[in-house]
């Protein structure tokens, strides 16, 4: 997660070469329910793609620009895989209230050009990996917030 962080930061690009291996491992180690169930884990994969994709072709279809790279699908996809379809809501919303946060704070702050792309990856790795660690107990203080 660190490696494709930091690739995504400086190339704008999450490679098929850590991304589809981190997906397949995640659902071999899950054979034997180590983070989650395996249905859990297979049902995260194809959610964590689909739920990106969704978004890219929404944006598509309204701006007729793309708005992310289908490496971000893959890397939620991986994450879905490794901890299960549980995480996904958590993972999103982290990474899209940081993402969020640091682009306008980059915008307002820094100058940065609205149509300069921020990549996307790196708040998906960390959102992944408060997930792991702290999933359940953030999920739990979100939901008991209502």
């Amino acid at each position: 997660m660190i490696a494709l962080a930091f690739i995504d930061l400086d190339t704008q690009l999450l490679p098929d070469s850590l991304t589809l291996p981190l997906l397949w491992l995640g659902l071999a180690l899950n054979l034997g329910t180590t983070y989650a169930a395996l249905p859990d884990a297979v049902i995260g994969a194809i959610a964590g793609y689909l739920s990106l994709w969704s978004v890219f072709w929404l944006f598509k279809l309204a701006t007729g620009k793309e708005g992310m790279g289908y490496g971000d699908f893959k890397l939620l996809a991986a994450i879905g895989a490794w901890l299960g379809w549980q995480v996904l809501p958590l993972t999103i919303l982290l990474s899209s209230l940081v993402g969020a946060v640091t682009g306008i704070g980059l915008i307002v702050i820094a100058r940065h050009g609205r149509n300069v792309p921020i990549p996307f990856g790196p708040y998906l790795a960390g959102a992944g990996v408060l997930a792991l660690f702290w999933g359940e107990t953030l999920t739990n203080l979100y939901l008991g917030s209502f």
